[in-house]
């Protein structure tokens, strides 16, 4: 069972939110609260996935991320905007967002990403734009990605394509038919010789390289 909490200043998207979740029969919302009481709940009810409001009126979205990622077993924290320009995105991703979910991603996909955050998957809208993956790579000193995936071995470069597809350590080790163990040091490989701390990271990064296909455009025929 995961176990989840919504964070959102709107209670009609913490109810939403919450419908559709808990029709799930794997997936229960332990709580559905506005951010000044997010801290709190996470300590209290220990869930496995918080899905939070980036832009709250009470309490910034990132300043409780903040506080969550300095939790002793910190959840697996994916935020929530109403536009996929949010120029706190970037920021969020930086400050280690497990990624970003737009508020009206599609009610039947929504259970499947919060399963795929569960088990450690990188999870970032359809709609991520060029917008976003430049305010992050486009920081001050950071190298080219191109220049930074060429540092990979061939495996390397396979693991951080489906790590930036959103698979789980051990969903990639079924498609290279390798073990959790190897899957693990391939992972912290990757992180490491492209200088990034989380998966999304290296997911924009192998976005920027060309490593994936670009969305279709949802209008488009």
């Amino acid at each position: 069972m995961v176990r989840v909490l919504v964070v959102d200043d709107e209670a009609l998207v913490r109810t939403g939110f919450t419908h559709i979740l808990d029709a799930a029969d794997d997936i229960e919302v332990v709580a559905a609260v506005t951010g000044g009481q997010a801290v709190r709940t996470v300590r209290e009810s220990r869930p496995d996935v918080v899905l939070l409001d980036i832009r709250m009126p009470d309490v910034d979205g990132l300043t409780v991320l903040a506080e969550l990622r300095r939790l002793a077993e910190p959840p697996v924290v994916a935020m929530l905007t109403t536009f996929d320009t949010d120029e706190y995105v970037a920021s969020a991703l930086r400050s280690g967002a497990a990624g970003f979910l737009l508020k009206d991603t599609d009610p039947e996909q929504l259970p499947y990403l919060v399963r795929a955050l569960a088990e450690g998957g990188t999870v970032l809208s359809s709609r991520v734009t060029r917008t976003v993956v430049d305010g992050y790579l486009g920081q001050p000193g950071r190298e080219p990605a191109a220049r930074l995936v060429a540092r990979l071995t061939e495996r390397e470069r396979t693991v951080l394509t489906l790590m930036a597809e959103g698979l789980a350590n051990h969903d990639i080790g079924v498609r290279m038919h390798l073990s959790a163990g190897t899957v693990k040091g391939h992972v912290s490989a990757v992180l490491g010789k492209l200088g990034v701390g989380s998966r999304v990271q290296a997911a924009l990064i192998a976005e920027r390289a060309g490593l994936l296909e670009p969305p279709r455009d949802e209008d488009t025929p």
